[in-house]
């Protein structure tokens, strides 16, 4: 048995016991790039990104694969594209991250960042490569130990979960996310002390390295399981399920603090007359409402609705299982979290049967795959989505996934059909006086409306959805709206009032810690376009890094590029090859004419 251990510094293990390495960094960092590439690369691209300074480049690639195959002691790497070959007596630590339901027991004992002490100066395009993969990688492995966590804390076992939580924390000790999870699962284990040590450890961090204060969810979060949850004065089964309507209702008229109150009342009075699926029934009400109705409760959402996932599944309630996995993929989504997200959906997609389920599901995927650059699988879902959305009534899924189809048409400069989906998705939403959700295609509409030339109109549009969105206290809506006002002013030429309030757009969509994370890197993404164009390097210097640290861990691929075309404006020479190898495999229209445009870009921002 052979194991490729790649996490932390690179090893090769025979039987258990350290093998002969390879000779030279470049031979692991090839291996890791044929294990981890999107499609089998060929023997020349190989050899241009490794030995492009060698007087023989493919003889170089060909020792070293032979070097690599003495190290493996097997017939592997061969052919062009250069296939692995690995048959089931090889184990390699990053294949286990690349599977759809990794071993939770598994991922305690992955190792650090990916090959870890090798770098290679000479060769920038893949450095600029490993940069991302470190960080998408690390990104991966942090969700899989939450998923873990949120299972355990999910089945009682809170004692089990303090050591996923602890893993996430070490990872990621800036995300206030994970001290959460960590908080709450001392705080569910009976370690109260420990949970209100880990709420200080947390505070004092976020305060000394981010200059913020942590949400009201950090310090209930030790509080949970104390006992203190409201009492209903009714018991009995007709108390939850009246417990449960109220809820409902409230939540659905905006008031989001008191349809919470009820949805616990439910869920403790259904437990209390042991019935497991009105259990169900109100935990995955709650976890609902949790989500979507008030902000920095997602980490509390998704354990309420792993809780009512288990529930549902002992009671039989299809419907109730369907609708918590997918808003268990939903929080995944909005948190950049790719792998768990699809993992979570597929499944909500194999219990859905009725077309407005697997419209909302449907939806929530296309979404997930436009935020990586996945256009051609974004549409597919989304399309499938808008037609069943249709055949089961659903106006307001309809007017949903027609805005995230209309999202990706823009992104692509394919404005006519960007203009025509939201059309349809405004008169949708329009029409059923969805107020909370106008303020998101009134910002793509006004951004089309820019394109066009209309800056009055793209005025008006956005700033009612800016005061909407404020109103409503959306931070995605609010920070899109600003987004949209900041480059209205920067294309009327007022560069001031575009500094102020892409700088606002960057603030409110980042305020909240279960914050939709690809409109916070969208907004970075504009606020560094705008500095670069009006010849501000300095302001655009520590956005590029923020948002390359944040496209990358989230997966967001097209903005991972965009980040490099960021830097080759700036100056770097090498990182314009870098931005082509990462591009190679998203299909937009639109950054492919930026790639080519690329070399003929301001001279005095590349100076």
């Amino acid at each position: 048995m052979v194991t490729i251990r790649l996490l932390g510094p690179p090893v090769i293990e025979r039987d258990g016991r350290q093998g002969r390495p390879p000779r030279g960094r470049k031979a692991w960092a090839l291996l890791a790039y044929v294990l981890l590439a999107g499609r089998s690369p060929s023997r020349r691209r190989l050899a241009e990104l490794f030995f492009g300074d060698a007087d023989d480049p493919l003889g170089a690639l060909r020792w070293t694969l032979a070097e690599l195959r003495r190290a493996l002691g097997r017939d592997v790497l061969v052919g062009d594209p250069v296939a692995v070959g690995f048959g089931p007596d090889v184990t390699v630590d990053v294949r286990l991250l690349q599977g759809d339901d990794p071993d939770p027991a598994a991922l305690l004992d992955l190792g650090g960042e990916l090959l870890d002490g090798v770098n290679l100066a000479s060769c920038p395009e893949f450095e600029s490569w490993l940069l991302v993969e470190r960080s998408r990688l690390s990104a991966v492995a942090e969700a899989g130990l939450r998923r873990a966590a949120v299972g355990l804390l999910a089945v009682g076992r809170a004692r089990d979960a303090v050591a996923y939580a602890s893993k996430v924390v070490a990872r990621n000790p800036l995300d206030e996310g994970n001290h959460e999870l960590l908080v709450r699962s001392l705080a569910m284990s009976g370690d109260r002390a420990a949970a209100r040590r880990q709420v200080a450890i947390c505070a004092d961090l976020l305060r000394r390295e981010l200059g913020v204060e942590p949400s009201p969810a950090l310090r209930d979060a030790a509080r949970v399981g104390s006992g203190s949850a409201m009492v209903s004065p009714l018991a009995g089964r007709a108390a939850a399920v009246s417990q449960l309507q109220a809820g409902r209702a409230a939540v659905a008229a905006g008031a989001a603090d008191a349809g919470i109150q009820c949805l616990r009342r439910a869920v403790a009075e259904a437990a209390r007359c042991r019935d497991t699926g009105l259990q169900a029934r109100a935990l995955a009400a709650l976890g609902e409402a949790l989500v979507h109705a008030v902000r920095g409760r997602d980490e509390e959402g998704a354990v309420v609705l792993a809780e009512a996932i288990q529930l549902a599944a002992r009671a039989g309630e299809r419907a109730t299982a369907v609708a918590a996995h997918r808003e268990l993929g939903f929080v995944e989504v909005h948190a950049g979290r790719r792998r768990t997200a699809d993992s979570w959906l597929t499944r909500a997609q194999a219990l859905a049967e009725t077309d407005q389920e697997l419209a909302a599901i449907l939806g929530v995927r296309g979404m997930n795959a436009s935020d990586m650059g996945d256009y051609p699988g974004a549409f597919e879902f989304l399309e499938e989505s808008i037609e069943r959305a249709d055949r089961g009534g659903d106006d307001r899924q309809r007017a949903w996934s027609l805005s995230i189809q209309a999202r990706a048409h823009l992104l692509r400069g394919e404005r006519s059909q960007a203009a025509e989906a939201l059309t349809t998705s405004l008169d949708l939403t329009d029409r059923h006086q969805w107020v909370e959700f106008l303020p998101w295609p009134q910002t793509l509409r006004a951004e089309l409306d820019m394109y066009s030339g209309d800056l009055d109109g793209a005025a008006d549009r956005l700033e009612q959805a800016w005061a909407l969105a404020c109103q409503l206290g959306n931070p995605c809506w609010e920070g899109m709206a600003a987004r949209g006002l900041g480059l209205l002013h920067a294309g009327r030429g007022d560069r001031a009032a575009a500094s102020e309030w892409l700088g606002t757009a960057i603030a409110r969509s980042n305020r909240f810690p279960d914050r939709y994370l690809w409109v916070h890197a969208h907004t970075l993404d504009a606020a560094i376009t705008t500095a670069l164009d009006q010849n501000d390097p300095d302001r655009a210097r520590p956005l590029i890094d923020s948002l390359t640290s944040l496209a990358a861990r989230c997966d967001m691929r097209e903005l991972v590029v965009r980040t490099q075309l960021h830097r080759y404006r700036l100056g770097d020479g090498s990182a314009l090859g870098s931005a082509q190898l990462l591009a190679s495999e998203i299909d937009n229209p639109a950054l492919s004419q930026l790639l080519c445009d690329a070399p003929r870009g301001s001279a005095l921002t590349r100076a």
